[in-house]
């Protein structure tokens, strides 16, 4: 996933979801997905999240877990989600907040990434596993891999004991948490794997994608504003599942 740097073709169907609002392209993902801003003109902004079918993500999944997930955190709320034989959609309302990896925050890394931490803490901390019907544990993971032809190495065949179950992100990648201006976290979005698994494999990759996002030296950082020292097994491990899968 990456902030799209030209032109951006608009496909009829989100022409259409967007009606009088003006449309700007703000993420773009490897399948040929894009999600649009929709601002109108009351000032009313909405994201449009519009691409090919895939076979890991279903957008419906993704706004079955936002409405769950709202009921306890706050989350983008679900304004309508649709599919034609080709692509799905789904349109959410704007949060009052920007993306940790938004130029202010790349700015200030130190901020943005305890952020990271402390959201993704209170994330677990606040959404009930006993209320939770999705799972996001390493042997289902390893499983939907093989059934899409991946081949997983043997050392990951057999993940560590579980720490601590939480209902997990499942893409606690650093766009996700949203900022308010003094640098909190208020939100998270994008939850198409949310589901019951190890707090570590959250963990590990919101860690590792701090390098992507901000440069080297913050992993630890993000894991201390989280709450725990750093386990290197289970990250190691998680990392290693997460490039496998």
């Amino acid at each position: 996933m990456s902030i799209p740097t030209g032109d951006v073709p608009i496909a009829p169907t989100v022409l259409d979801l967007a009606g009088d609002a003006t449309l700007t392209p703000v993420w773009v993902n490897g399948i040929g997905g894009v999600t649009f801003r929709a601002v109108a003109s009351d000032g009313t902004t909405r994201f449009i999240k519009y691409g090919p079918h895939d076979p890991e993500v279903s957008l419906f999944d993704e706004a079955e877990r936002l409405s769950w997930a709202g009921q306890y955190t706050r989350v983008p709320v679900v304004v309508e989600v649709g599919a034609d034989h080709t692509h799905e959609w789904l349109v959410t309302e704007g949060i009052d907040g920007t993306t940790a990896v938004a130029p202010e925050w790349i700015a200030r890394p130190e901020v943005a990434v305890a952020a990271i931490g402390r959201g993704l803490r209170h994330l677990h901390d606040t959404l009930p596993l006993s209320e939770c019907r999705w799972l996001w544990d390493a042997y289902g993971r390893i499983g939907e891999a093989e059934a899409r032809g991946l081949v997983i190495a043997e050392h990951l065949q057999t993940p560590p004991l579980d720490d601590a179950l939480v209902v997990c992100h499942g893409d606690a990648c650093a766009p996700n948490t949203l900022l308010n201006a003094a640098g909190d976290p208020i939100a998270h979005v994008d939850f198409g794997a949310l589901g019951i698994g190890d707090r570590w494999a959250d963990i590990a990759v919101a860690s590792m994608n701090t390098v992507h996002n901000y440069g080297p030296g913050y992993e630890d950082l993000l894991i201390e504003a989280y709450g725990l020292e750093p386990d290197r097994d289970r990250l190691a491990y998680y990392r290693d599942l997460w490039n496998a899968t």
